[in-house]
């Protein structure tokens, strides 16, 4: 029966993916482990190379002398004037500098005579040599200057560097002795010059301070008349805000004068702040008044008509008390637009008369201040001469005391010494960068063959391309042996590594998928020469040997390889079955495998695609189907021809085979991508041909543990004599699996 392959379970559903199975094809790590070989002889060229290095390279001596410069001679004219040889703030590195400078280098060289130095020898310009060769360097956590300098002769490196360290010394000192002769005429002719201007400044002071007695009193007088005219300066302020407040108030009130009402609510306003006038009582009576009237009006009125004599009497006293009280509010308004306008007048006569006295007060002021003024500069003019005296005062005391000091204190620390061990090379560190280098570069060059080899190179790889299960690995066969020893290695040589092999692969079939999902199984590769056929009928006489009656048919029509196998003849087979010029039992073929049969491929067809896609086919699987527990089709290849994919269609799973260091990946992909065109079930993949050593395939040897090998034999109950029991216990399940499986 022929199973439909639509909305089949993956196979990560029936077998159980490797952990990275989706992961990269590719880590690192197993690229460079892949070729270990490029890294391990990139790394020892590196090696070597280090070692041709060592010994061919002159080992250089590095003497180095240190050397402390305090800047703590005499100032000359202040802090912003430093000495000759203390300029700038980073002296420091002024005297680093100083030391490859010419002049002292030149002096140095005289005292080396280079011309018997190995260290000048082939060298034409020894100033120039050691202009470039003298190192010199500040500490980063102290003052201190180091001189250094590399030579193949370790004595001459400590003589050079002691002579230019001497000559640096001398130069300094020579130097000083003429500074410090003739810093000391110009501080001589200074001091003269500034005597002179300390005279004339001091007399110049006391000559104004007699012209103007007021001066005499300048500390209490001074005071009093500007305390005073601060005084008045404050009171004249006051004074103005009044007087702007009380004519604001006086022109506000005189423009109310015609509107009773407005000057009503303004006198109100008044009298709730400040004002008061004399009709207020008077006013509160009348008030009073009018609303007790007015009240009565009210009574009577309830009682009485408007035109009742009582009531006409109230209305005339109420009319009496409202005039009068207009009129009071007239006159009260009047009283206060006066009392305002006297206020008014007299913050005006306050203001004036403060004006005059502030400005008498403030020429009084000003006349001494022009003259405290000026008796202030004519002081200070004074002041800054007697500084300067006495400045210059100090610094010829402190050049006469240490004219023999010199500017710098300079301090050696540290003598070059003769080195006992060359600098450089560093043996260990050369070494060690020539290991990295050599690592990197095999590893560069590891990635970059990685990189062009298309050929996929483990088993987890297979995985993460196909996106599916690895079925099973088969060792390497011998390239001597015939086709047909190989094809039928689990009947011709059953004890044999490679026939436990196939057994795994057969086991791992049956668990992968029930059987009633299983019956017809297609084995192809991607590309020719991947060892599909030699694959496929091991596995049918493993199938066989289990106990499942089992047909191979080979429908390579192209390159037919079964009948060469099994050495039958190819006379009669499949395709004459399909053009119905042959018998279906007659082209079947019993092999010398108990429950195995061959349906050969039949004479050659120009047509194979066409006879495979014809329905023909189809229905004689089905009729197959109902006959045999398994039908295993030997299938062309994917990639080159469609009969691979027209077989994946109607067969219910398939099976893809790939060769070791062989396939690539991009057939790989090729052939998974035609057959899920048409719809097929890839349960998984089976690696071929995979060398002993290529553990990256999971193949490490069956010979331990799995294999039996000379000394195991049957006992003839199925348990192998020479095993252990466990092993025994493993060989007997394996074996029942297939079995086992389809009773279930």
């Amino acid at each position: 029966m022929i199973h439909s392959n639509e909305n089949h379970p993956t196979v990560a559903q029936n077998l159980e993916l490797p952990p990275d199975a989706t992961s990269a094809p590719s880590s690192l790590f197993q690229v460079i482990w892949r070729h270990a070989w490029i890294v391990i002889g990139c790394t020892v060229l590196a090696l070597v190379a280090g070692f041709i290095y060592l010994a061919k390279v002159t080992p250089t001596y590095t003497s180095k002398s240190r050397v402390y410069v305090e800047q703590s001679g005499p100032k000359i004219m202040g802090d912003l004037e430093q000495g000759v040889m203390t300029g700038g703030r980073n002296y420091l590195y002024t005297q680093m500098e100083l030391m490859k400078a010419t002049p002292i280098l030149s002096e140095a060289i005289k005292e080396l005579d280079p011309r018997r130095m190995g260290t000048f020898s082939n060298v034409d310009n020894p100033l120039l040599y050691l202009k470039n060769g003298l190192d010199t360097s500040v500490g980063k956590k102290d003052d201190i200057i180091s001189i250094s300098i590399d030579s193949a002769y370790p004595t001459e490196a400590a003589q050079i560097v002691n002579t230019v360290v001497d000559a640096y010394m001398t130069f300094h000192a020579t130097q000083k002795k003429s500074t410090s002769s003739e810093v000391l005429k110009v501080l001589h002719a200074e001091k003269v010059d500034r005597d002179r201007e300390l005279s004339e400044a001091m007399r110049a002071a006391l000559a104004f301070k007699e012209a103007n007695e007021e001066l005499a009193l300048e500390t209490s007088s001074g005071a009093m008349i500007l305390s005073r005219l601060q005084r008045l300066a404050q009171a004249l302020t006051e004074a103005e805000l009044l007087a702007m407040q009380a004519k604001s108030q006086f022109e506000s009130a005189k423009a109310l004068v015609d509107d009773p009402e407005e000057l009503m609510l303004f006198v109100e306003a008044q009298q709730a702040t400040r004002f008061f006038t004399r009709g207020d009582s008077e006013r509160n009576t009348l008030r009073i008044r009018l609303e007790t009237l007015e009240q009565s009006y009210a009574d009577r009125l309830a009682r009485l008509t408007e035109d009742h004599p009582a009531v006409r009497a109230l209305v005339e006293q109420i009319a009496r008390i409202k005039e009068k009280l207009d009129d009071l509010d007239k006159q009260s308004a009047l009283a206060q637009l006066a009392a305002l306008e006297r206020e008014y007048i007299t913050a005006q006569e306050k203001k004036t008369q403060l004006e005059s006295h502030h400005n008498e007060q403030r020429q009084v002021a000003l006349k001494l201040q022009s003259q405290l003024s000026e008796y202030t500069i004519l002081q200070s003019d004074w002041d800054q001469a007697r500084t300067a005296v006495e400045q210059l005062d100090v610094r010829i005391k402190e050049l006469n005391v240490s004219e023999d000091a010199g500017v710098l204190n300079i301090s050696i620390l540290e003598v070059a010494g003769v080195a006992d061990k060359p600098s450089s090379p560093q043996k260990a560190r050369t070494m060690a960068m020539a290991m990295v280098l050599g690592l990197m570069l095999g590893g560069g060059l590891a990635l970059l063959r990685d990189m062009v080899d298309h050929r996929i190179q483990s088993a987890d790889e297979v995985s993460a391309l196909l996106g599916a299960a690895l079925l099973g690995t088969v060792p390497s066969m011998g390239k001597r042996e015939k086709a047909n020893v190989r094809g039928r290695k689990v009947h011709v040589d059953s004890q044999s590594t490679i026939a436990e092999a196939f057994r795994t692969i057969r086991t791992s079939i049956f668990f992968s998928v029930p059987q009633e999902e299983a019956r017809i199984i297609q084995v192809t590769s991607p590309m020719p020469g991947e060892g599909k056929s030699t694959l496929i009928s091991n596995i049918a006489i493993a199938m066989a040997q289990s106990g499942q009656k089992v047909l191979l048919i080979d429908a390579d029509f192209r390159r037919p390889t079964q009948f060469k196998i099994f050495d039958v003849s190819r006379e009669k087979g499949m395709s004459g079955v399909l053009s119905g010029m042959q018998a279906l039992d007659d082209s079947m073929i019993q092999t010398e495998t108990d429950n195995l049969w061959l349906l050969p491929s039949g004479p050659e067809v120009p047509n194979p695609a066409e006879l495979l896609g014809n329905p023909a086919f189809k229905d004689l699987l089905t009729k197959l189907a109902s006959r045999f527990d398994r039908i295993l089709i030997d299938s062309p290849p994917v990639v080159p021809v469609a009969d691979a994919s027209i077989l994946a269609a109607v067969c219910d799973i398939t099976v893809l085979v790939v060769r070791a260091e062989k396939s690539t990946r991009k057939a790989l992909q090729q052939a998974k991508a035609n057959l899920m065109g048409v719809k097929g079930r890839l349960i998984g993949a089976i690696v071929n041909d995979v060398k002993h050593s290529k553990g990256r395939y999971g193949y490490y040897g069956y010979g331990y543990g799995y294999g039996y090998g000379s000394g195991t034999y049957d006992d003839g109950n199925g348990r192998k004599v020479g095993l252990t029991e466990a092993e025994n216990t493993l060989h007997i399940a394996r074996e029942d699996a297939g079995q086992g499986a389809r009773t279930s």
